[in-house]
């Protein structure tokens, strides 16, 4: 019975001794969350005045929230008559197993931090990594990248592997290149087909005229004459680009009479009679 009464009695004399210190520090720590929240609006309407990269912005946004809180942290603390410096020599006594702890956490910072400098994509472009990430980026926080891929997935990517790999970045540039394999039978001339590409693309609004596109025979199949047909458009535009003029190279050459070769398998059936006579 001794036992439960001690406790009893520990906890009165904490709450008449660090009460008010107690309840300072509960609505110091209320009231300083409000005041991150604020700050955190006045330093993002800063940051769009400034027009400061949204890339940079929102790693920065994360970097001083954080380092907000963890002073808040030490103030309620100090307020409910923790010594700060007993406080962090704890924190301190533990760095080397939290350093362990956190040492991915630590690379994805540094990989944070190395994206933002170099800057081999920002938000809004569409990326492909060499560790299968691919997406368009919204967000480059302190420790992950946020990624939206073409069905509308969320991926979260950590920015130590991501800093590390191989990214293809299909928005950096202005403009970029399309290729379509078209294939035409071998009675097609070959000079016809390509007047009736270069000139669906020379009407496309899509299709930059610098560089021209190009129509080329790549190769003779098996069934087909495959040609190879190369344009620049805007690297906005490239899909609607690649959809439509796929779609109307098909109709265009069904106008003119351009056959498009279908693979055929010709099959001969012998006759038993006839087959004893050929063995004979």
């Amino acid at each position: 019975m001794k036992e439960p009464q001690n406790i009893l009695s520990f906890l009165k004399a904490l709450i008449l001794t660090k009460g008010l210190n107690i309840v300072l520090a509960i609505i110091i720590f209320f009231v300083g969350k409000w005041l991150i929240k604020v700050i955190i609006k006045f330093i993002n309407r800063r940051f769009e005045s400034k027009d400061v990269d949204i890339s940079l912005r929102d790693f920065l946004r994360s970097i001083i929230r954080f380092s907000l809180y963890i002073l808040l942290i030490l103030t309620v603390v100090s307020m409910m008559g923790i010594e700060t410096t007993s406080f962090l020599t704890v924190i301190g006594a533990a760095g080397l197993s939290i350093g362990l702890a956190l040492q991915g956490s630590l690379s994805n910072f540094a990989g944070g931090v190395l994206i933002l400098l170099f800057k081999p994509f920002r938000v809004d472009d569409f990326i492909t990594s060499s560790n299968a990430v691919s997406g368009t980026v919204e967000k480059i926080d302190i420790l992950y990248t946020t990624l939206k891929t073409p069905d509308g997935m969320a991926v979260y990517a950590p920015n130590g592997p991501l800093a590390n790999a191989v990214i293809t970045n299909y928005s950096q540039k202005d403009s970029r290149r399309m290729e379509l394999n078209v294939r035409i039978t071998y009675k097609t001339d070959v000079e016809k087909a390509r007047a009736v590409i270069l000139d669906l693309l020379g009407k496309d609004t899509f299709i930059l005229k610098t560089p021209p596109p190009e129509v080329h025979v790549s190769e003779f199949g098996d069934s087909s004459v495959n040609l190879i047909v190369r344009a620049w458009a805007m690297s906005a535009d490239y899909w609607p680009a690649l959809f439509r003029n796929r779609e109307n190279i098909k109709t265009a050459f069904d106008q003119n009479d351009i056959s498009i070769p279908v693979p055929q398998t010709e099959m001969r059936i012998i006759s038993d009679k006839k087959a004893e006579e050929n063995l004979s």
